[in-house]
């Protein structure tokens, strides 16, 4: 038995009732039967194991959108939800041998790269012709993601950003300050809010930046490197043009500094690495804090409305981050990982399974899981669109006219969607908050993730961010840290990722 499936199986009892457990509730699974009434087929049976959406309804027995999705494809759908990044579910039940037809998993990941290397799953190549949209956006961008010419689903990787640098503007107006342009208006205004009671309440109980630990490197803080000139978001070139880690540019070390000035001058709150997403945002409620970097899109009504709720006149500001000296800024990496959709060999009917793929990714499909079915889910009047609330909610579809459980979460997200129901009520500006985001994405060097970096990004990402929340909050000298963390990362397995990704970046650059 290989590694894999040890690692697995030894958890199987534990963790085995609880993911059938998330599957068999009333509100996580249906059987619902359908069929082509033009076709004399039986339906095919088709499972679907995928790790859903966390903000989503449940699907229950008798839900009118599985009913239909059957009709139209001739199939008997069953859907497994496990809960929103539950892939650690996903790996148990692969590893049972009870193979679903269709599989949602992260992407990259060392079980994806297993079930390919066990031919667990089915490449995608000869099912292209009934796959045209997901044809389409393989052919599009996503080309380097096969695996020897071969695609063994459709990976899903999100193309735009939604991530800004969030402020609190009823505070800046009070000061008369601005939305800072570039560093030194940023640190101004950091200290500004910091020491010149923004809330005027007499105490000097407000810091200037709030952040969230991160399980990995902290990107709360990237946009200080991208303004110093880090040039990519993943790997850098030395003076050789070999490839080299991020923290041996010129601009990690300025980062660095300029991160630890402001713990140092107590304008970035003290307890950032205490803090989850919820815990941030509290900070940024209550009056704690000015700025964050944040996921706006359509947060912006409810970061705005949270915030009202406690400061009624609390407005939120959102803005570009900061340019560095020579001008140059950036918020987001362009992603790499993503999700997987995958059919895999124990599918009953590879076609059909891959042609599911296909209609969730379609404007068809696209139509009927954001919308449902017209006469009713919804109706139109002209342009407008009348959610009918009470038979939505009948078929899972969330409140306020947003989408049905199949809608988001394995083969794309709203985000990529750009979709906002007609009932949101700031659309304008959660939309805007994406173009900024989006515009101030930051490439990569190099487009592909090596199996070794999958293999070592526990280990060199824990090591990477020890050394650098040591050396931004003073536990640690730079310069020292720095040479210190050089060596430790290549003895530590870096050696081995770098000849990796040296190798990776020769052969995109022949192309």
């Amino acid at each position: 038995m290989n590694s894999w499936k040890k690692g697995v199986l030894l958890v199987l009892s534990a963790a085995l009732p609880l993911s059938m457990a998330a599957c068999s509730s009333g509100n996580t699974e249906t059987k619902t039967g359908g069929s082509d009434k033009g076709s004399g087929d039986k339906p095919t049976k088709i499972v679907f194991l995928t790790t859903g959406d966390n903000a989503a309804m449940g699907i229950k027995p008798g839900d009118r959108i599985v009913a239909e999705i059957n009709k139209r494809l001739n199939i008997d759908l069953e859907v497994k939800f496990v809960p929103e990044n539950g892939y650690e579910k996903i790996n148990v039940a692969m590893a049972t041998g009870d193979l679903p037809d269709v599989v949602t998993i992260n992407y990259p990941s060392p079980s994806l790269s297993q079930w390919i290397d066990e031919g667990l799953l089915l490449p995608l190549n000869d099912y292209l012709s009934v796959m045209p949209t997901v044809k389409e956006k393989l052919d599009k961008n996503l080309k380097w993601t096969a695996v020897n010419g071969k695609y063994y689903g459709y990976p899903f990787i999100e193309e735009r950003a939604n991530a800004t640098m969030a402020f609190r503007a009823d505070w800046l107006n009070t000061l008369g300050i601005k939305p800072p342009q570039t560093l030194d208006e940023f640190y101004q205004a950091l200290k500004d809010v910091t020491t010149k009671d923004p809330d005027k309440n007499g105490k000097n109980d407000t810091y200037g930046l709030t952040a969230q630990k991160n399980p990995g490197f902290n990107t709360s803080f990237n946009f200080v490197f991208y303004a110093y000139g880090m040039p990519h978001g993943d790997w850098v070139l030395d003076n050789s043009g070999k490839v080299v880690p991020i923290f041996e540019h010129p601009a990690f070390k300025q980062g660095v500094q300029f991160l630890r000035k402001l713990w140092d001058e107590k304008l970035i709150d003290p307890e950032f690495l205490l803090n989850d997403a919820q815990q941030r945002e509290q900070k940024f409620y209550q009056g704690k804090v000015g700025f964050m970097a944040a996921p706006l899109f359509r947060h912006v009504s409810r970061l705005e409305t949270s915030l009202q709720k406690v400061n009624p006149e609390g407005k939120l500001g959102y803005s570009a981050p900061p340019a560095g000296p020579d001008g140059k800024r950036g918020m987001n990496s362009a992603p790499k990982s993503g999700l997987f959709t995958a059919v895999t060999k124990n599918a009953k009917s590879p076609e059909k399974a891959a042609k599911f793929i296909e209609f969730m990714l379609s404007k068809e499909g696209r139509s009927l899981l954001e919308l449902g079915m017209e006469g009713v889910h919804y109706t139109k009047q002209g342009d407008k669109i009348v959610y009918n609330e009470d038979e939505r909610a009948k078929d899972g579809f969330a409140s306020n006219g947003w989408s049905h459980p199949l809608a988001w979460g394995s083969v794309v997200w709203p985000l990529t969607e750009n979709y906002l129901p007609q009932t949101e009520p700031q659309a304008d500006r959660a939309k805007e908050s994406v173009d900024i985001a989006t515009k101030n994405m930051v490439p990569n060097l190099i487009n592909t993730t090596t199996p070794e970096e999958v293999e070592m990004s526990g280990v060199l990402g824990e090591l990477m961010n020890q050394y650098y929340l040591e050396m931004i909050t003073g536990k640690r000298e730079i310069d020292p840290g720095l040479a210190e963390l050089s060596k430790k990362w290549r003895d530590q397995g870096g050696s081995k990722v770098l000849d990796a990704v040296n190798k990776a970046y020769q052969a995109q650059n022949k192309k």
